[in-house]
């Protein structure tokens, strides 16, 4: 399959990405959180500010993803693996990554999320990492890069 085809499908098929962060010493933290994505260009959530790995964007945004369905035999398995820069989304592109998670969110019969939801004193934020590579295993298990059109 192509990768660009192989790694849409694996977006469209999974609910929770892994996202693995860094704090400021490298201390290294991997927590899945429920996802939507701007096809392979960005990738975004809703997570509490204090949580250590919406802490850790703020001191390190290079975060690493991994999407992939762990239900199927390790013969079946496919990866989508991205590298990124993340960040809490600005005012000024909140309304634009919000469409995004609210058409994933709302397809799947959760509640819409609004900037209410996501601005203080609410206890959530909106995060974003834009894909600087993304990738897919091949049949040798070796990582093919993905155009991210």
């Amino acid at each position: 399959m192509d990768p660009t085809a192989q790694a849409r499908q694996i977006l469209a098929a999974n609910s929770y990405l892994t996202l693995a962060t860094a704090d400021a010493d490298g201390r290294p933290w991997s927590t899945p959180v429920w996802f939507a994505a701007d096809d392979l260009h960005a990738f975004c959530w809703v997570s509490r500010p204090g949580a250590r790995h919406s802490v850790n964007v703020v001191v390190r945004p290079t975060v690493a993803i991994t999407i992939f369905d762990s239900t199927v035999p390790s013969s079946e398995a496919t990866a989508l693996y991205v590298e990124a820069e993340a960040t809490e989304v600005e005012a000024n592109h909140r309304r634009a990554v919000l469409a995004v998670y609210n058409e994933r969110s709302t397809a799947r019969g959760l509640p819409e999320w609004t900037e209410e939801k996501v601005t203080p004193p609410a206890q959530f934020r909106l995060y974003r990492a834009i894909a600087s590579q993304v990738y897919v295993l091949d049949d040798h298990d070796q990582r093919v890069p993905v155009d991210k059109v």
